[in-house]
Protein backbone atom coordinates (compact mmCIF):
# COMPACT_ATOMS: atom_id res chain seq x y z
CA UNK A 1 0.00 0.00 0.00
CA UNK A 2 2.97 2.29 0.37
CA UNK A 3 5.93 3.18 -1.81
CA UNK A 4 9.20 1.72 -0.49
CA UNK A 5 10.88 5.12 -0.46
CA UNK A 6 8.00 6.52 1.61
CA UNK A 7 8.27 3.59 4.01
CA UNK A 8 11.99 4.23 4.42
CA UNK A 9 11.25 7.86 5.30
CA UNK A 10 8.70 6.71 7.86
CA UNK A 11 11.22 4.28 9.39
CA UNK A 12 13.78 7.03 9.71
CA UNK A 13 11.21 9.42 11.18
CA UNK A 14 10.11 6.80 13.68
CA UNK A 15 13.68 6.16 14.81
CA UNK A 16 14.15 9.90 15.25
CA UNK A 17 10.91 10.15 17.22
CA UNK A 18 11.97 7.27 19.47
CA UNK A 19 15.36 8.85 20.19
CA UNK A 20 14.34 12.48 20.58
CA UNK A 21 10.77 12.42 21.87
CA UNK A 22 9.75 9.01 23.22
CA UNK A 23 12.95 8.33 25.17
CA UNK A 24 12.41 11.37 27.40
CA UNK A 25 8.98 10.10 28.47
CA UNK A 26 10.16 6.53 28.94
CA UNK A 27 12.42 7.81 31.70
CA UNK A 28 9.25 8.15 33.77
CA UNK A 29 8.20 4.59 32.89
CA UNK A 30 4.91 3.17 31.63
CA UNK A 31 2.06 1.68 33.61
CA UNK A 32 2.97 -1.90 32.75
CA UNK A 33 6.01 -3.74 31.51
CA UNK A 34 3.79 -5.44 28.94
CA UNK A 35 0.49 -4.39 27.39
CA UNK A 36 -1.86 -7.17 26.23
CA UNK A 37 -5.49 -7.94 25.44
CA UNK A 38 -7.83 -10.08 27.52
CA UNK A 39 -6.58 -13.00 25.39
CA UNK A 40 -2.99 -12.12 26.33
CA UNK A 41 -2.14 -10.96 22.80
CA UNK A 42 0.62 -8.38 23.10
CA UNK A 43 -0.17 -4.88 21.84
CA UNK A 44 2.55 -2.62 20.49
CA UNK A 45 2.92 0.95 21.64
CA UNK A 46 2.46 2.38 18.17
CA UNK A 47 1.47 1.15 14.71
CA UNK A 48 2.54 2.85 11.48
CA UNK A 49 2.35 2.21 7.72
CA UNK A 50 5.30 -0.16 8.17
CA UNK A 51 2.96 -2.61 9.91
CA UNK A 52 0.55 -2.73 6.97
CA UNK A 53 3.09 -2.44 4.17
CA UNK A 54 2.08 -5.83 2.72
CA UNK A 55 -1.65 -5.13 2.84
CA UNK A 56 -3.39 -5.34 -0.54
CA UNK A 57 -6.46 -3.13 -0.34
CA UNK A 58 -8.51 -4.90 -3.02
CA UNK A 59 -7.48 -8.41 -1.99
CA UNK A 60 -7.50 -8.05 1.80
CA UNK A 61 -10.04 -5.32 2.46
CA UNK A 62 -12.19 -4.44 -0.51
CA UNK A 63 -15.40 -2.54 0.06
CA UNK A 64 -18.32 -3.29 2.40
CA UNK A 65 -20.72 -5.82 0.95
CA UNK A 66 -18.08 -7.25 -1.37
CA UNK A 67 -15.53 -10.04 -0.99
CA UNK A 68 -13.71 -10.70 1.25
CA UNK A 69 -16.21 -8.76 3.44
CA UNK A 70 -13.49 -7.57 5.81
CA UNK A 71 -15.11 -4.15 5.90
CA UNK A 72 -18.67 -5.37 6.45
CA UNK A 73 -21.28 -7.88 5.34
CA UNK A 74 -23.42 -5.24 3.60
CA UNK A 75 -22.57 -2.04 1.71
CA UNK A 76 -24.65 0.39 3.79
CA UNK A 77 -24.48 -1.44 7.13
CA UNK A 78 -26.25 0.58 9.85
CA UNK A 79 -26.94 3.53 7.55
CA UNK A 80 -29.45 1.25 5.82
CA UNK A 81 -30.90 -0.35 8.94
CA UNK A 82 -29.64 -0.70 12.45
CA UNK A 83 -28.61 -4.03 13.85
CA UNK A 84 -31.40 -6.20 15.26
CA UNK A 85 -31.79 -5.63 18.99
CA UNK A 86 -32.50 -9.11 20.29
CA UNK A 87 -32.66 -9.32 24.09
CA UNK A 88 -32.58 -12.80 25.61
CA UNK A 89 -35.86 -13.51 27.43
CA UNK A 90 -37.33 -16.53 29.10
CA UNK A 91 -38.23 -17.66 32.60
CA UNK A 92 -40.92 -19.52 34.45
CA UNK A 93 -43.92 -20.61 32.43
CA UNK A 94 -44.90 -19.73 28.89
CA UNK A 95 -47.38 -17.14 30.23
CA UNK A 96 -44.66 -15.24 32.11
CA UNK A 97 -42.27 -15.23 29.17
CA UNK A 98 -45.05 -14.19 26.79
CA UNK A 99 -45.65 -11.19 29.05
CA UNK A 100 -41.91 -10.32 28.90
CA UNK A 101 -41.98 -10.68 25.08
CA UNK A 102 -44.83 -8.18 24.82
CA UNK A 103 -43.00 -5.83 27.21
CA UNK A 104 -39.81 -5.92 25.13
CA UNK A 105 -41.67 -5.39 21.87
CA UNK A 106 -43.42 -2.42 23.48
CA UNK A 107 -40.04 -1.00 24.56
CA UNK A 108 -38.75 -1.06 20.99
CA UNK A 109 -37.01 -4.42 20.71
CA UNK A 110 -36.81 -5.52 17.08
CA UNK A 111 -36.43 -9.30 17.49
CA UNK A 112 -37.23 -11.96 20.06
CA UNK A 113 -34.69 -14.30 21.63
CA UNK A 114 -35.87 -17.24 23.70
CA UNK A 115 -34.07 -18.74 26.69
CA UNK A 116 -35.14 -22.22 27.83
CA UNK A 117 -34.90 -23.88 31.21
CA UNK A 118 -32.39 -26.67 31.80
CA UNK A 119 -34.87 -29.57 31.41
CA UNK A 120 -35.97 -28.21 28.01
CA UNK A 121 -32.34 -27.69 26.98
CA UNK A 122 -31.58 -31.31 27.85
CA UNK A 123 -34.69 -32.69 26.19
CA UNK A 124 -36.39 -33.64 29.46
CA UNK A 125 -40.03 -33.11 30.35
CA UNK A 126 -40.90 -31.06 33.40
CA UNK A 127 -42.23 -34.16 35.15
CA UNK A 128 -38.96 -36.07 34.75
CA UNK A 129 -37.26 -36.76 38.12
CA UNK A 130 -34.13 -34.92 36.99
CA UNK A 131 -36.20 -31.79 36.27
CA UNK A 132 -37.29 -31.36 39.86
CA UNK A 133 -36.24 -27.95 41.14
CA UNK A 134 -35.08 -26.72 37.70
CA UNK A 135 -38.39 -26.06 35.96
CA UNK A 136 -38.54 -22.47 34.70
CA UNK A 137 -35.48 -21.48 36.71
CA UNK A 138 -33.02 -20.35 34.02
CA UNK A 139 -35.43 -20.01 31.12
CA UNK A 140 -38.92 -20.89 30.02
CA UNK A 141 -40.24 -24.44 30.34
CA UNK A 142 -41.50 -25.93 27.07
CA UNK A 143 -42.85 -29.49 27.11
CA UNK A 144 -45.38 -29.58 24.29
CA UNK A 145 -46.87 -27.54 21.48
CA UNK A 146 -49.38 -26.23 24.04
CA UNK A 147 -46.55 -24.28 25.70
CA UNK A 148 -45.43 -22.87 22.36
CA UNK A 149 -48.98 -21.72 21.63
CA UNK A 150 -49.05 -19.75 24.88
CA UNK A 151 -45.47 -18.49 24.45
CA UNK A 152 -46.42 -16.66 21.24
CA UNK A 153 -50.01 -15.78 22.11
CA UNK A 154 -50.84 -12.43 20.52
CA UNK A 155 -47.61 -12.39 18.50
CA UNK A 156 -47.74 -12.77 14.72
CA UNK A 157 -44.78 -15.03 13.99
CA UNK A 158 -44.99 -14.01 10.34
CA UNK A 159 -43.99 -10.49 11.39
CA UNK A 160 -41.41 -11.10 14.10
CA UNK A 161 -37.99 -12.72 13.87
CA UNK A 162 -37.36 -15.18 16.70
CA UNK A 163 -34.16 -16.76 17.95
CA UNK A 164 -34.16 -20.02 19.92
CA UNK A 165 -31.12 -20.70 22.09
CA UNK A 166 -31.34 -24.47 22.37
CA UNK A 167 -29.25 -27.34 21.03
CA UNK A 168 -29.86 -31.09 21.69
CA UNK A 169 -33.63 -30.61 21.53
CA UNK A 170 -33.50 -27.82 18.93
CA UNK A 171 -35.21 -29.91 16.21
CA UNK A 172 -38.22 -30.35 18.51
CA UNK A 173 -38.50 -26.60 19.16
CA UNK A 174 -38.08 -25.96 15.44
CA UNK A 175 -40.88 -28.43 14.71
CA UNK A 176 -43.12 -26.73 17.28
CA UNK A 177 -42.50 -23.34 15.61
CA UNK A 178 -43.37 -24.80 12.20
CA UNK A 179 -46.52 -26.36 13.67
CA UNK A 180 -47.42 -23.02 15.27
CA UNK A 181 -47.03 -21.29 11.89
CA UNK A 182 -49.41 -23.83 10.39
CA UNK A 183 -51.88 -23.10 13.21
CA UNK A 184 -51.62 -19.33 12.73
CA UNK A 185 -52.02 -19.66 8.97
CA UNK A 186 -48.54 -18.20 8.39
CA UNK A 187 -46.89 -19.73 5.31
CA UNK A 188 -43.82 -21.70 6.38
CA UNK A 189 -41.68 -19.79 3.90
CA UNK A 190 -42.51 -16.56 5.76
CA UNK A 191 -41.38 -17.48 9.26
CA UNK A 192 -37.97 -16.10 10.12
CA UNK A 193 -35.47 -16.39 12.91
CA UNK A 194 -32.56 -18.47 14.08
CA UNK A 195 -32.22 -21.86 15.69
CA UNK A 196 -28.98 -22.25 17.62
CA UNK A 197 -28.88 -26.00 16.99
CA UNK A 198 -25.05 -26.13 17.14
CA UNK A 199 -24.25 -29.55 18.52
CA UNK A 200 -20.52 -29.53 17.77
CA UNK A 201 -19.85 -26.68 20.19
CA UNK A 202 -21.84 -28.58 22.81
CA UNK A 203 -19.29 -31.39 22.73
CA UNK A 204 -16.51 -28.79 22.69
CA UNK A 205 -17.65 -26.36 25.37
CA UNK A 206 -21.18 -26.20 26.78
CA UNK A 207 -21.68 -29.91 27.47
CA UNK A 208 -25.38 -30.33 26.75
CA UNK A 209 -26.07 -33.43 24.68
CA UNK A 210 -28.35 -36.46 24.41
CA UNK A 211 -26.97 -38.64 21.61
CA UNK A 212 -23.37 -39.08 20.38
CA UNK A 213 -21.55 -36.56 18.13
CA UNK A 214 -21.94 -38.23 14.72
CA UNK A 215 -25.71 -38.85 14.88
CA UNK A 216 -26.09 -35.39 16.43
CA UNK A 217 -24.39 -33.98 13.33
CA UNK A 218 -26.71 -36.01 11.08
CA UNK A 219 -29.77 -34.54 12.79
CA UNK A 220 -28.39 -31.01 12.44
CA UNK A 221 -27.98 -31.63 8.70
CA UNK A 222 -31.60 -32.85 8.62
CA UNK A 223 -32.69 -29.45 9.91
CA UNK A 224 -30.55 -27.69 7.28
CA UNK A 225 -32.07 -29.75 4.49
CA UNK A 226 -35.57 -29.17 5.86
CA UNK A 227 -35.01 -25.41 6.13
CA UNK A 228 -33.86 -25.18 2.51
CA UNK A 229 -37.10 -26.81 1.37
CA UNK A 230 -39.64 -25.56 3.91
CA UNK A 231 -38.51 -22.43 5.80
CA UNK A 232 -36.01 -20.53 3.60
CA UNK A 233 -36.07 -17.46 5.87
CA UNK A 234 -35.15 -19.49 8.94
CA UNK A 235 -31.49 -19.95 9.87
CA UNK A 236 -31.34 -23.63 10.93
CA UNK A 237 -27.99 -23.26 12.73
CA UNK A 238 -26.37 -20.44 14.66
CA UNK A 239 -22.80 -21.70 14.78
CA UNK A 240 -21.77 -20.53 18.17
CA UNK A 241 -18.45 -19.33 19.47
CA UNK A 242 -20.12 -17.63 22.40
CA UNK A 243 -19.98 -20.63 24.70
CA UNK A 244 -16.46 -21.51 23.58
CA UNK A 245 -15.36 -18.06 24.74
CA UNK A 246 -17.38 -18.31 27.94
CA UNK A 247 -15.56 -21.58 28.68
CA UNK A 248 -12.30 -19.62 28.72
CA UNK A 249 -10.92 -19.59 25.17
CA UNK A 250 -8.97 -16.75 23.64
CA UNK A 251 -10.54 -14.57 20.95
CA UNK A 252 -8.59 -16.38 18.23
CA UNK A 253 -9.61 -19.81 19.55
CA UNK A 254 -13.23 -18.70 19.69
CA UNK A 255 -13.15 -17.60 16.06
CA UNK A 256 -11.14 -20.57 14.82
CA UNK A 257 -13.12 -23.30 16.56
CA UNK A 258 -16.40 -21.67 15.56
CA UNK A 259 -15.42 -21.36 11.92
CA UNK A 260 -14.14 -24.95 11.94
CA UNK A 261 -17.52 -26.11 13.29
CA UNK A 262 -19.17 -24.13 10.48
CA UNK A 263 -17.01 -25.77 7.83
CA UNK A 264 -17.78 -29.17 9.39
CA UNK A 265 -21.51 -28.51 8.91
CA UNK A 266 -20.83 -27.40 5.33
CA UNK A 267 -18.94 -30.61 4.56
CA UNK A 268 -21.65 -32.76 6.12
CA UNK A 269 -24.33 -31.03 4.06
CA UNK A 270 -22.26 -31.42 0.89
CA UNK A 271 -21.84 -35.11 1.65
CA UNK A 272 -25.63 -35.29 1.96
CA UNK A 273 -25.80 -33.98 -1.62
CA UNK A 274 -27.01 -30.48 -0.82
CA UNK A 275 -25.94 -27.52 -2.95
CA UNK A 276 -23.65 -25.12 -1.08
CA UNK A 277 -25.36 -22.15 -2.71
CA UNK A 278 -28.75 -23.36 -1.49
CA UNK A 279 -27.89 -23.93 2.15
CA UNK A 280 -24.90 -21.58 2.50
CA UNK A 281 -27.02 -18.41 2.75
CA UNK A 282 -28.98 -19.95 5.66
CA UNK A 283 -25.95 -20.45 7.89
CA UNK A 284 -25.41 -17.87 10.62
CA UNK A 285 -22.91 -17.42 13.42
CA UNK A 286 -22.95 -16.29 17.04
CA UNK A 287 -19.95 -14.63 18.68
CA UNK A 288 -18.98 -13.26 22.06
CA UNK A 289 -17.82 -9.67 22.50
CA UNK A 290 -15.36 -9.11 25.32
CA UNK A 291 -13.60 -6.12 26.89
CA UNK A 292 -10.60 -5.59 24.59
CA UNK A 293 -12.27 -3.45 21.93
CA UNK A 294 -9.55 -3.55 19.29
CA UNK A 295 -9.05 -7.31 19.61
CA UNK A 296 -12.77 -7.92 19.25
CA UNK A 297 -13.10 -5.68 16.20
CA UNK A 298 -10.12 -7.46 14.63
CA UNK A 299 -11.71 -10.85 15.43
CA UNK A 300 -14.95 -9.97 13.67
CA UNK A 301 -13.20 -8.53 10.61
CA UNK A 302 -10.75 -11.43 10.30
CA UNK A 303 -13.54 -14.01 10.70
CA UNK A 304 -15.44 -12.51 7.77
CA UNK A 305 -12.31 -12.63 5.61
CA UNK A 306 -11.41 -16.21 6.52
CA UNK A 307 -14.98 -17.44 5.99
CA UNK A 308 -15.31 -15.76 2.60
CA UNK A 309 -12.05 -17.16 1.30
CA UNK A 310 -12.56 -20.70 2.53
CA UNK A 311 -16.16 -20.95 1.32
CA UNK A 312 -14.88 -19.86 -2.08
CA UNK A 313 -11.62 -21.82 -2.28
CA UNK A 314 -12.46 -25.03 -0.40
CA UNK A 315 -16.19 -25.44 -1.02
CA UNK A 316 -16.71 -23.72 -4.40
CA UNK A 317 -19.43 -21.37 -3.19
CA UNK A 318 -20.45 -18.95 -5.92
CA UNK A 319 -23.27 -16.84 -4.50
CA UNK A 320 -22.15 -13.83 -2.45
CA UNK A 321 -24.72 -14.85 0.19
CA UNK A 322 -22.91 -18.16 0.63
CA UNK A 323 -19.60 -16.42 1.36
CA UNK A 324 -20.94 -13.61 3.51
CA UNK A 325 -20.48 -14.37 7.21
CA UNK A 326 -23.48 -13.05 9.12
CA UNK A 327 -23.43 -13.12 12.89
CA UNK A 328 -25.24 -12.32 16.10
CA UNK A 329 -23.24 -11.05 19.05
CA UNK A 330 -23.81 -11.26 22.78
CA UNK A 331 -21.78 -9.33 25.29
CA UNK A 332 -19.55 -11.40 27.58
CA UNK A 333 -21.50 -13.00 30.41
CA UNK A 334 -18.26 -14.36 31.84
CA UNK A 335 -17.02 -10.80 32.37
CA UNK A 336 -19.96 -9.81 34.59
CA UNK A 337 -19.27 -9.60 38.31
CA UNK A 338 -21.51 -10.12 41.32
CA UNK A 339 -19.40 -7.48 43.09
CA UNK A 340 -20.48 -3.90 42.30
CA UNK A 341 -22.95 -5.14 39.65
CA UNK A 342 -23.70 -1.66 38.30
CA UNK A 343 -20.17 -1.72 36.87
CA UNK A 344 -21.51 -4.33 34.47
CA UNK A 345 -23.45 -1.63 32.63
CA UNK A 346 -20.13 -0.07 31.61
CA UNK A 347 -18.60 -3.42 30.64
CA UNK A 348 -21.63 -4.24 28.53
CA UNK A 349 -21.49 -0.86 26.79
CA UNK A 350 -17.82 -1.33 25.90
CA UNK A 351 -18.50 -4.82 24.56
CA UNK A 352 -21.57 -3.69 22.61
CA UNK A 353 -19.52 -0.89 21.06
CA UNK A 354 -16.92 -3.43 19.94
CA UNK A 355 -19.62 -5.58 18.32
CA UNK A 356 -21.05 -2.62 16.42
CA UNK A 357 -17.63 -1.37 15.32
CA UNK A 358 -16.94 -4.93 14.16
CA UNK A 359 -20.10 -5.09 12.06
CA UNK A 360 -22.54 -7.40 13.87
CA UNK A 361 -25.97 -8.08 12.35
CA UNK A 362 -27.79 -8.44 15.67
CA UNK A 363 -26.90 -7.86 19.28
CA UNK A 364 -27.85 -8.96 22.78
CA UNK A 365 -26.62 -6.82 25.65
CA UNK A 366 -26.39 -8.58 29.00
CA UNK A 367 -28.22 -7.18 31.99
CA UNK A 368 -26.17 -5.86 34.90
CA UNK A 369 -27.69 -8.29 37.41
CA UNK A 370 -27.07 -11.52 35.48
CA UNK A 371 -24.19 -12.57 37.73
CA UNK A 372 -26.78 -12.78 40.51
CA UNK A 373 -29.97 -14.08 38.90
CA UNK A 374 -32.08 -14.07 35.77
CA UNK A 375 -32.37 -10.45 34.64
CA UNK A 376 -35.00 -8.27 36.26
CA UNK A 377 -37.32 -6.17 34.13
CA UNK A 378 -35.52 -2.94 35.07
CA UNK A 379 -32.11 -4.41 34.24
CA UNK A 380 -33.38 -5.66 30.88
CA UNK A 381 -34.63 -2.15 30.10
CA UNK A 382 -31.19 -0.66 30.84
CA UNK A 383 -29.56 -3.31 28.61
CA UNK A 384 -31.93 -2.50 25.76
CA UNK A 385 -31.51 1.25 26.27
CA UNK A 386 -27.73 0.74 26.00
CA UNK A 387 -28.22 -0.49 22.45
CA UNK A 388 -30.70 2.23 21.62
CA UNK A 389 -28.33 4.96 22.84
CA UNK A 390 -25.52 3.49 20.75
CA UNK A 391 -27.79 3.36 17.72
CA UNK A 392 -29.53 6.70 18.11
CA UNK A 393 -27.18 8.99 20.02
CA UNK A 394 -23.56 7.92 19.60
CA UNK A 395 -23.18 8.10 15.83
CA UNK A 396 -21.17 4.87 15.94
CA UNK A 397 -23.21 3.41 13.08
CA UNK A 398 -22.99 6.42 10.79
CA UNK A 399 -19.71 5.31 9.17
CA UNK A 400 -19.28 1.87 7.65
CA UNK A 401 -16.26 0.09 9.20
CA UNK A 402 -15.08 3.27 10.94
CA UNK A 403 -11.87 1.68 12.24
CA UNK A 404 -10.91 0.31 8.84
CA UNK A 405 -7.57 1.71 7.72
CA UNK A 406 -6.30 2.14 11.26
CA UNK A 407 -2.74 0.85 11.31
CA UNK A 408 -3.48 -0.87 14.61
CA UNK A 409 -6.77 -2.46 13.54
CA UNK A 410 -5.44 -3.68 10.20
CA UNK A 411 -2.35 -5.16 11.87
CA UNK A 412 -4.43 -6.88 14.55
CA UNK A 413 -6.84 -8.17 11.88
CA UNK A 414 -3.96 -9.72 9.94
CA UNK A 415 -2.51 -11.26 13.10
CA UNK A 416 -5.92 -12.62 14.06
CA UNK A 417 -6.45 -14.09 10.61
CA UNK A 418 -3.07 -15.83 10.77
CA UNK A 419 -3.81 -17.34 14.17
CA UNK A 420 -7.29 -18.45 13.11
CA UNK A 421 -5.95 -20.15 9.98
CA UNK A 422 -3.24 -21.94 11.96
CA UNK A 423 -5.93 -23.53 14.13
CA UNK A 424 -8.25 -24.35 11.21
CA UNK A 425 -5.44 -26.02 9.28
CA UNK A 426 -4.45 -28.00 12.38
CA UNK A 427 -8.04 -29.23 12.78
CA UNK A 428 -8.17 -30.11 9.09
CA UNK A 429 -5.00 -32.16 9.49
CA UNK A 430 -6.61 -34.07 12.38
CA UNK A 431 -9.24 -35.15 9.85
CA UNK A 432 -6.78 -36.05 7.08
CA UNK A 433 -7.99 -33.18 4.92
CA UNK A 434 -11.57 -33.00 6.23
CA UNK A 435 -12.55 -30.29 8.69
CA UNK A 436 -15.65 -32.30 9.57
CA UNK A 437 -13.63 -35.36 10.49
CA UNK A 438 -11.05 -33.16 12.21
CA UNK A 439 -13.67 -31.61 14.48
CA UNK A 440 -15.08 -35.03 15.38
CA UNK A 441 -11.58 -36.37 15.99
CA UNK A 442 -10.71 -33.29 18.04
CA UNK A 443 -13.76 -33.93 20.24
CA UNK A 444 -12.77 -37.58 20.62
CA UNK A 445 -9.16 -36.75 21.49
CA UNK A 446 -9.99 -33.86 23.83
CA UNK A 447 -8.07 -31.43 21.61
CA UNK A 448 -10.52 -28.55 22.06
CA UNK A 449 -10.83 -29.12 25.81
CA UNK A 450 -7.09 -28.91 26.31
CA UNK A 451 -6.70 -25.75 24.26
CA UNK A 452 -9.53 -23.96 26.05
CA UNK A 453 -8.55 -25.15 29.51
CA UNK A 454 -4.99 -23.97 29.07
CA UNK A 455 -6.15 -20.51 27.93
CA UNK A 456 -8.63 -20.29 30.80
CA UNK A 457 -6.02 -21.35 33.35
CA UNK A 458 -3.50 -18.79 32.09
CA UNK A 459 -6.10 -16.01 32.27
CA UNK A 460 -7.09 -16.90 35.84
CA UNK A 461 -3.44 -16.97 36.88
CA UNK A 462 -3.06 -13.41 35.57
CA UNK A 463 -6.15 -12.29 37.48
CA UNK A 464 -4.96 -13.93 40.69
CA UNK A 465 -1.53 -12.31 40.30
CA UNK A 466 -3.08 -8.90 39.68
CA UNK A 467 -1.73 -8.77 36.13
CA UNK A 468 -5.32 -8.53 34.84
CA UNK A 469 -7.48 -5.96 36.58
CA UNK A 470 -11.11 -6.84 37.23
CA UNK A 471 -12.60 -3.70 38.71
CA UNK A 472 -14.40 -4.38 41.96
CA UNK A 473 -12.92 -7.88 42.27
CA UNK A 474 -9.14 -7.68 42.52
CA UNK A 475 -8.92 -3.88 42.41
CA UNK A 476 -11.12 -1.04 43.71
CA UNK A 477 -13.12 -3.26 46.07
CA UNK A 478 -15.72 -1.86 48.45
CA UNK A 479 -17.10 -3.36 51.63
CA UNK A 480 -20.80 -3.04 50.95
CA UNK A 481 -22.43 -3.62 47.59
CA UNK A 482 -25.87 -2.07 47.01
CA UNK A 483 -28.86 -4.34 47.39
CA UNK A 484 -30.53 -5.06 44.06
CA UNK A 485 -34.12 -6.00 43.40
CA UNK A 486 -33.36 -9.22 41.55
CA UNK A 487 -35.79 -11.54 39.81
CA UNK A 488 -37.05 -14.53 41.79
CA UNK A 489 -38.81 -17.37 39.99
CA UNK A 490 -41.88 -18.41 41.98
CA UNK A 491 -41.49 -21.89 43.47
CA UNK A 492 -45.05 -22.56 42.36
CA UNK A 493 -43.92 -22.26 38.73
CA UNK A 494 -43.07 -25.96 38.64
CA UNK A 495 -46.50 -26.92 39.98
CA UNK A 496 -48.24 -24.82 37.32
CA UNK A 497 -46.13 -26.33 34.57
CA UNK A 498 -46.72 -29.88 35.81
CA UNK A 499 -50.47 -29.24 35.92
CA UNK A 500 -50.49 -28.09 32.27
CA UNK A 501 -48.36 -31.02 31.15
CA UNK A 502 -50.65 -33.48 32.93
CA UNK A 503 -53.70 -31.84 31.33
CA UNK A 504 -52.19 -32.08 27.84
CA UNK A 505 -51.41 -35.75 28.38
CA UNK A 506 -54.98 -36.42 29.57
CA UNK A 507 -56.61 -34.65 26.65
CA UNK A 508 -54.45 -35.82 23.75
CA UNK A 509 -54.97 -38.97 21.68
CA UNK A 510 -52.38 -41.38 23.12
CA UNK A 511 -52.73 -43.82 20.23
CA UNK A 512 -51.97 -41.00 17.78
CA UNK A 513 -48.93 -39.98 19.82
CA UNK A 514 -47.64 -43.55 19.91
CA UNK A 515 -48.12 -43.93 16.15
CA UNK A 516 -46.24 -40.71 15.41
CA UNK A 517 -43.34 -41.72 17.70
CA UNK A 518 -43.19 -45.11 15.97
CA UNK A 519 -43.05 -43.33 12.62
CA UNK A 520 -40.14 -41.25 13.90
CA UNK A 521 -38.26 -44.33 15.12
CA UNK A 522 -38.74 -46.04 11.76
CA UNK A 523 -37.54 -42.92 9.92
CA UNK A 524 -34.36 -42.93 12.02
CA UNK A 525 -33.81 -46.61 11.20
CA UNK A 526 -34.31 -45.88 7.47
CA UNK A 527 -31.89 -42.93 7.70
CA UNK A 528 -34.57 -40.51 6.48
CA UNK A 529 -34.77 -36.82 7.29
CA UNK A 530 -36.45 -36.78 10.70
CA UNK A 531 -37.93 -33.27 10.63
CA UNK A 532 -41.30 -34.08 8.97
CA UNK A 533 -41.84 -36.85 11.51
CA UNK A 534 -41.01 -34.57 14.45
CA UNK A 535 -43.49 -31.99 13.12
CA UNK A 536 -46.20 -34.68 12.97
CA UNK A 537 -45.33 -35.81 16.51
CA UNK A 538 -45.53 -32.34 18.06
CA UNK A 539 -48.83 -31.70 16.28
CA UNK A 540 -50.13 -34.78 18.10
CA UNK A 541 -48.84 -33.17 21.34
CA UNK A 542 -46.05 -35.65 21.88
CA UNK A 543 -43.78 -34.19 24.53
CA UNK A 544 -40.23 -32.99 24.19
CA UNK A 545 -39.04 -35.85 26.40
CA UNK A 546 -40.92 -38.53 24.46
CA UNK A 547 -39.40 -37.38 21.18
CA UNK A 548 -35.87 -37.15 22.57
CA UNK A 549 -36.23 -40.57 24.22
CA UNK A 550 -37.00 -41.95 20.75
CA UNK A 551 -33.66 -40.60 19.51
CA UNK A 552 -31.88 -41.99 22.55
CA UNK A 553 -33.39 -45.44 22.02
CA UNK A 554 -32.16 -45.46 18.42
CA UNK A 555 -28.71 -43.92 18.85
CA UNK A 556 -27.81 -44.60 22.46
CA UNK A 557 -26.42 -42.19 25.03
CA UNK A 558 -23.14 -40.33 24.89
CA UNK A 559 -20.64 -40.12 27.72
CA UNK A 560 -17.50 -38.03 27.53
CA UNK A 561 -14.26 -39.92 27.97
CA UNK A 562 -12.81 -39.51 31.46
CA UNK A 563 -9.76 -37.29 31.55
CA UNK A 564 -10.72 -35.14 28.57
CA UNK A 565 -12.79 -32.53 30.37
Amino acid sequence: MFDEDELEEIRESREEWEEETLSKYLEYGERYDRFATVSNHEIDRLYTPEDVADLDYEEDLGFPGEEPYTRGAYPTMYRGRTWTMRQFAGFGTAEETNERFHYLIGEGQTGLSTAFDMPSLMGLDSDHPMSDGEVGKEGVAVDTLADMEILFDGIDIGEVSTSFTINPSAPVIYAMYVALADQQGVPREEISGTLQNDMLKEFIAQKEWVIPPEPSLDVVTDTVEYAVNETPKMHPISISGYHIREAGSTAAQEAAFTLADGFAYVEDALERGLDVDEFGPLLSFFFNSHNSIFEEVAKFRASRRVYSRIMDEWYDAEKPESKRLKFHTQTAGQSLTAQQPLNNIVRTTVQAMAAVLGGTQSLHTNSYDEALALPSEGAVRVALRTQQILAEESGVGDVVDPLGGSYAIETLTDEMESEIMTYVEEIRELGDGSVRDGVLEGIEQGYFHREIQEASYEYQKRVDAGEETVVGVNQYQIDDDPDLDILHVDEETQDRQLERLARVKRERDDEEVEARLDDLAEAIERDENVMPYIVDAVKAYATMGEIMETFEEQYGQYSEKIGLA
